[in-house]
């Protein structure tokens, strides 16, 4: 797999520590748990989508682009990065947004991400109801600019196509070296799976590569069902557009936990708000209520119904997000 293939600019700070949690590791009995810091990629507080922004911003530079537009929910990670990946290369940004939350609070519509959106210059064009098809209202509103003379770059939400999908080709990579460096066995690694990028990327990066990793999805918004066919067609994308052979990837290789979603995306559930609580109490690291923080309650309760061995090694995937934190400063 040669990423040096593709247009790749660097927006992060690379390569992400890969930590042990010994004191989480402590409390909940084993197996003995490692987190990947992708929340410190370095772009305006960093998170997983700076990893698909080199990529799919280089993309945008060598067309021409001048504008990057691109969606997500109120409080979306991926629309404060893409922002700044904007701000860091002289694009305007401009952001539709979801309502996906409903009753939402203050706090919520404005501050964390919101503010940040704003801050690092971006325009929020539109805020719409949930259920929009957000890709045909991006395109949409690239046709007007277009219009005006304009040329945007549209990026899908969560940054997550095949092109944006090499950069967790390249945290797979990156993730197998480091376990080379340090002698690390690693036997699991499980993240938080949302718009199926960083899945898709990390089963097609440890799948060609014969790792023999196993990469377990923690469903933040889809049924199971949904989650993994969303991920089987994105890894099935990236693995043709790659160039890599065909069967390089197993239907298989993709697994995607909806149980731990609760009543629905952004919606708080008990084991987010404990994960939240035991991660930043115990090991000084903070996760993010939408994405790491449901993704941690599932491992937390993986690890509680003996799902795996004592002596084996986890990796969690720490995407990022804690400024999302402050959309839900009543809960904590």
């Amino acid at each position: 797999m040669l990423l040096a293939a593709f247009p790749r600019i660097r927006l992060g700070h690379f390569p992400t520590p890969l930590e042990f949690m010994p004191n989480l590791t402590r409390v909940l009995g084993g197996p003995n748990l490692y987190i990947k810091r992708d929340d410190c990629t370095g772009l305006a507080t960093g998170g997983n989508k700076t990893r698909k922004l080199e990529f799919l911003v280089a993309q945008a530079l060598e067309q021409g682009a001048d504008t990057l537009i691109t969606q997500g929910a109120v409080q979306s990670n991926h629309a404060r990065q893409t922002v700044a990946a904007a701000a860091r290369v002289g694009l305007q940004a401009k952001i539709l947004l979801e309502e996906r939350v409903s009753n939402a609070s203050d706090d919520y519509n404005e501050s964390g991400n919101v503010m940040l959106d704003r801050l690092l210059g971006g325009e929020i064009v539109s805020r719409l109801p949930a259920g929009t098809d957000m890709q045909a209202a991006m395109e949409e509103y690239a046709a007007q600019l277009r219009a005006d003379g304009r040329k945007p770059y549209v990026i899908p939400g969560g940054g997550s196509n095949p092109v944006g999908a090499l950069g967790y080709v390249g945290c797979a990579q990156e993730l197998l070296n480091q376990s080379f460096e340090t002698g690390l066995r690693i036997d699991h690694v499980v993240h938080a799976t949302g718009s199926t990028g960083t899945q898709a990327g990390l089963v097609v990066g440890l799948r060609a590569s014969n790792s023999g990793i196993p990469v377990y999805g923690v469903s933040v918004r889809a049924p199971k069902a949904r989650q993994e066919e969303n991920v089987w067609k994105l890894v099935q994308a990236t693995v043709d557009y790659m160039g890599l052979p065909a069967g390089s990837v197993e239907r298989a290789d993709v697994v995607a936990d909806s149980d731990y979603v609760g009543d629905g995306y952004g919606v708080p559930t008990d084991g987010m708000i404990e994960a939240v609580r035991l991660v930043a109490q115990h090991e000084a690291i903070l996760l993010d209520p939408v994405y790491s923080g449901k993704g941690m309650a599932g491992l937390i309760a993986l690890i509680r119904a003996g799902r795996f061995k004592r002596d084996e090694n986890v990796v969690f995937v720490h995407t990022g997000g804690s400024v999302g934190l402050y959309g839900y400063r009543e809960l904590f």
